[in-house]
């Protein structure tokens, strides 16, 4: 399945490892000047700090969020999936198409009555039905499908140092 495994030692993140992510959450395109004034530390101590996480694992990349309104991505919708066989085999070829399907952005595995929730974006309910109908609709493996559609967004965050 798509777990992440730690298999070596947990990195250790200090006080000021923590201080440097939350700024980086807060404006990935902040500079290592910038970020060092802040934290009261030179240049290359953060920068090197900085490394040390993203080899480690703990900055797993940089992203851009984009307004899907915008970009005609405005409808947002949770997909909560079940299927019928919940054998390795069958939980890894849903996983398989689902890193396929672009409009999914997020995939998470749940527990209680469905197995699969999916954060599906399209521009409008035609997209979404089209989505819906040839190609999750298409999957062998699906039991059920509910679909929420998103009326609003109160909160949105990545950011999991504060």
């Amino acid at each position: 399945m798509a777990k992440e495994y730690q298999t070596a030692e947990m990195p250790v993140v200090d006080k000021m490892d923590l201080q440097i992510l939350k700024l980086l959450q807060q404006n990935a395109r902040i500079t290592i000047k910038e970020i060092s004034e802040k934290v009261h530390l030179s240049t290359t101590p953060v920068h090197e700090r900085i490394r040390r996480m993203e080899a480690n694992g703990v900055i797993k990349q940089y992203a851009t969020i984009v307004n899907g309104a915008l970009v005609k991505k405005g409808l947002m919708t949770i997909c909560y999936v079940s299927i019928k066989q919940h054998s390795k085999a069958a939980g890894a070829l849903f996983i398989k198409a689902v890193l396929e399907m672009e409009e999914v952005v997020e995939c998470l595995t749940i527990s209680g009555e469905f197995d699969f929730m999916l954060k599906v974006v399209s521009e409008n309910m035609d997209a979404y039905y089209n989505f819906h109908v040839n190609k999750l609709g298409e999957l062998d493996n699906i039991a059920n499908v509910q679909s929420v559609f998103v009326m609003g967004v109160v909160k949105q965050t990545h950011q999991l140092v504060y």
